[in-house]
């Protein structure tokens, strides 16, 4: 595999994603494969494992993935740590059967839950150690869901002022009705925000007063735990995981290969602060969109998206991409891809949303890699 990548595994990337509303992915085909199955199983009953002794009930991984086990809040604990377990089983069989070594690639990033992967592998913290702080805060992550809404904030073009965004969240939540903050920054131009009671409907009403032009609410059917947002604060997470995460094992070297965070939006892990930055992966937003762009400006040629069925940040590519190439046109990104940049302000989207990130012309050039898919296609 890794002569088959433009640049080797040192041109390449892995993104590890998080937790969704379905979770399964081609996980059945890969534990029911004849090669692959024994490696899978051990990591789901590893993982699973672990995961009973933290919430104190039975956890059966192996029989979830058999009977493809839909995803409900009452098995968030169970599917945060199926998703690990086959992040980190579907890495084995790429260096078990392929030779990949993970910790060749240039850098690793993760969507949530998928970070956490990312201190795993990138041997900051073993999997007993750092798996337990979430899993035993998971329950009562899931019991805040029942009344919280996600909202898709976004406009067609414009940039979305993040920092204004906050602000009407924060002007909402005084209001005390509820609390309601961002989740997520996705693009320049969207956003994920979780509210609780009406307050996402509160977010749409006020926001002709905190934005310029047109801005867009999308509200999610489903219910999330409110992770990465302050509504957590309601249980005392932050402060829960940080005494769980000073009572760990681990965390004194920089990770291997380098995480670009989404806590920070960037390669900020050092060999002391990785429990500060879990800490504040509960509560504060995923600032994906620096991530992105940082993986682009990183020289990255290939992007290997680990996990079942990993869906946001391979779609966020999937969209900047498209994005570039309506703007540019196919003509301009081949002279791009050459090294020929001038001309660049001439296009106004890229003065008013994305200034000075010519990086961002890379997009379209960049392999993405389903890893699930990749394994099931060629086996060994």
């Amino acid at each position: 595999m890794d002569e088959s990548f433009e640049g080797g595994m040192e041109a390449a990337a892995f993104a590890f994603r998080g937790y969704n509303v379905t979770n399964l992915g081609r996980s059945r085909e890969l534990l029911q494969h004849a090669a692959y199955g024994p490696i899978v199983r051990e990591e789901l009953q590893r993982t699973g494992d672990i995961c009973a002794e933290v919430i104190g009930r039975k956890v059966d991984l192996v029989h979830d993935v058999e009977n493809s086990r839909p995803t409900t809040l009452a098995t968030f604990s169970d599917d945060t740590s199926m998703i690990v377990a086959m992040e980190l089983a579907q890495l084995r069989l790429l260096k078990e059967f392929f030779g990949v070594e993970p910790e060749h690639a240039k850098l690793t990033m993760g969507y949530s839950i998928g970070e956490l992967t990312s201190l795993i592998v990138g041997k900051v913290y073993d999997l007993d150690q750092l798996l337990a702080v979430p899993l035993s805060l998971s329950e009562d992550c899931a019991s805040l869901a029942d009344d919280v809404t996600m909202g898709v904030v976004f406009t067609r073009g414009p940039e979305l002022n993040f920092q204004q965004l906050k602000h009407l969240c924060m002007v909402i939540s005084s209001e005390s009705n509820g609390l309601i903050g961002p989740s997520a920054q996705l693009a320049p131009n969207a956003a994920l925000v979780l509210g609780q009671g009406d307050t996402l409907a509160r977010f749409n009403k006020l926001k002709k007063d905190f934005f310029e032009g047109r801005v867009i609410v999308h509200k999610n059917p489903h219910h999330w735990p409110p992770l990465h947002t302050p509504l957590v604060w309601e249980k005392s997470v932050p402060n829960r995981a940080g005494i769980k995460v000073y009572h760990i094992d681990g965390g004194h070297q920089p990770p291997n290969p380098p995480i670009l965070s989404c806590v920070t939006g960037g390669d900020n892990y050092n060999e002391y602060n990785s429990r500060d930055i879990l800490v504040r992966w509960t509560d504060h937003p995923q600032m994906l969109w620096d991530v992105i762009y940082a993986t682009l400006a990183s020289g990255v040629k290939t992007i290997i998206h680990v996990g079942p069925e990993p869906y946001i940040i391979p779609s966020t590519f999937e969209r900047l991409s498209s994005n570039v190439m309506q703007q540019m046109g196919s003509g301009y990104l081949q002279a791009i891809s050459k090294g020929v940049v001038s001309g660049l302000n001439r296009f106004a989207w890229l003065r008013t949303i994305l200034p000075a990130k010519s990086a961002l012309l890379r997009a379209p050039h960049i392999r993405h890699v389903i890893l699930e898919d990749w394994l099931l296609e060629n086996e060994p």
